[in-house]
């Protein structure tokens, strides 16, 4: 049941974020795949972004016994698989295959609308998230952030 209900949110919300939300702006911008074998290039952080976004869904459901949406998130904090790297590597993930979109398509629109949604991202985790598991996680997601970055990974 649980990988029906994430497969739902998969399609309803990065679907419309990576997906529907850009093919509207491309097609308003009348935009095709860039020709060059460099734009190609943009495929690369497409596919990782979506190995994380998968992977990441998967330790939800199967560590955290939830899913990716709010409205049923994880039961237990998940502090391992990429997440022992960064706090937010879902959102990374969906960021990168926005930044693969805009490289593929050689579009500046998409390279602005993968910023705003990094901004509505970051003002999320920071006004709802991040307090939301303090709340229901206490000490353990304080060490958890003390430990490990919000955005971009610790390299020691």
């Amino acid at each position: 049941m649980l990988w029906l209900k994430t497969l739902l949110f998969t399609i309803v919300a990065p679907g419309t974020v990576t997906v529907a939300l850009p093919y509207l702006l491309l097609a308003r911008a009348s935009h095709k795949l860039a020709i060059s074998s460099w734009h190609w290039l943009g495929a690369l952080p497409m596919l990782l972004g979506f190995g994380i976004y998968l992977w990441c869904a998967k330790d939800f459901a199967v560590k955290g016994r939830g899913t990716p949406a709010p409205i049923d998130a994880p039961k237990q904090l998940v502090v391992n698989g990429l997440y022992r790297f960064v706090r937010n590597p879902m959102y990374v993930g969906v960021i990168a295959i926005l930044l693969g979109e805009a490289l593929l398509f050689a579009s500046t629109t998409l390279l602005y609308y993968a910023a705003i949604v990094f901004l509505g991202f970051n003002l999320f985790v920071l006004l709802y998230e991040e307090p939301t598991l303090r709340r229901l996680f206490g000490d353990s997601f304080q060490q958890y952030c003390a430990r490990v970055p919000r955005w971009l990974p610790r390299f020691k």
